[in-house]
């Protein structure tokens, strides 16, 4: 049975210490935008387990890029740590990544064939796992300055696009946390005049083609994140945000 202390936002070394008993099997600790600056720290967390004999596995599917997150969690004392194979490393969106201690790798490959448990309804196919050691392979080796520096460059387009808009807040946002990478942020709350962030995510998911926009950190804000957008998709999101936003 999981055990939930605190919640995303707020949580307490005494929580965590109170929740361990003899029965804890494993810690479990998500790393995702807009949640590791609130929490305690993951090298906090595993000081506290550990003392218990209890391993930590970090959920850390959404944290790539930046490549150093692919040993920063274990260096912060996690045991294992997951990530996708899909999302930034841009490998089957079916794959994933299990890092850390061996013994409790070989532990997880005890749910697959010939023992019939999850691994057989969610096994990935030999086909995938080639595409993701490729994606891997590729994706280490990438210059992620280069890539850091188009990603700013297609949010810095939309930011110069709309900031002539009236009464509209829209900065450009990249601290390798909560924007992993460069993002154009609209608040879109306050003093401004226009329809509010809903009505606008609405309007650009109705449209042709269909825009989702992220909406994470606050309800009245909307990020345009450029992974895996063209420069003509860029443009495209710019004029029906423009017309969403205007009106116009």
């Amino acid at each position: 049975m999981p055990v939930e202390i605190g919640n995303y936002l707020f949580n307490h070394p005494w929580e965590l210490e109170g929740a361990i008993n003899e029965r804890t099997a494993a810690v479990a600790y998500l790393c995702a935008p807009f949640t590791s600056k609130r929490v305690m720290p993951l090298a906090q967390v595993c000081e506290i387990a550990h003392a218990h004999d209890v391993p930590v596995i970090v959920d850390a599917a959404s944290m790539l890029p930046p490549r150093a997150n692919l040993q920063r969690y274990l260096r912060d004392g996690a045991d294992l740590v997951i990530f996708s194979g899909g999302k930034g490393v841009r490998g089957p969106q079916g794959t994933g990544i299990l890092c850390g201690r061996a013994d409790l790798i070989d532990a997880a490959l005890a749910n697959a064939s010939p023992a019939q448990f999850i691994g057989r309804s969610a096994k990935v196919a030999k086909e995938e796992i080639v595409g993701l050691v490729t994606a891997l392979s590729m994706f280490v080796e990438e210059d992620e300055g280069a890539e850091m520096a188009w990603y700013r460059s297609m949010a810095q387009r939309v930011v110069d696009s709309l900031i002539e808009v009236p009464g509209l807040n829209i900065t450009l946002e990249h601290d390798g946390i909560d924007y992993l990478i460069p993002n154009a942020v609209l608040r879109l709350g306050g003093d401004w005049p226009g329809p509010s962030a809903p009505e606008v995510a609405a309007a650009l998911q109705q449209g042709d083609p269909p825009i989702y926009l992220q909406q994470l950190r606050a309800p009245d804000e909307l990020m345009v994140d450029p992974l895996n957008v063209t420069e003509d998709e860029i443009d495209i999101i710019i004029r029906r945000l423009r017309e969403a936003l205007t009106g116009a």
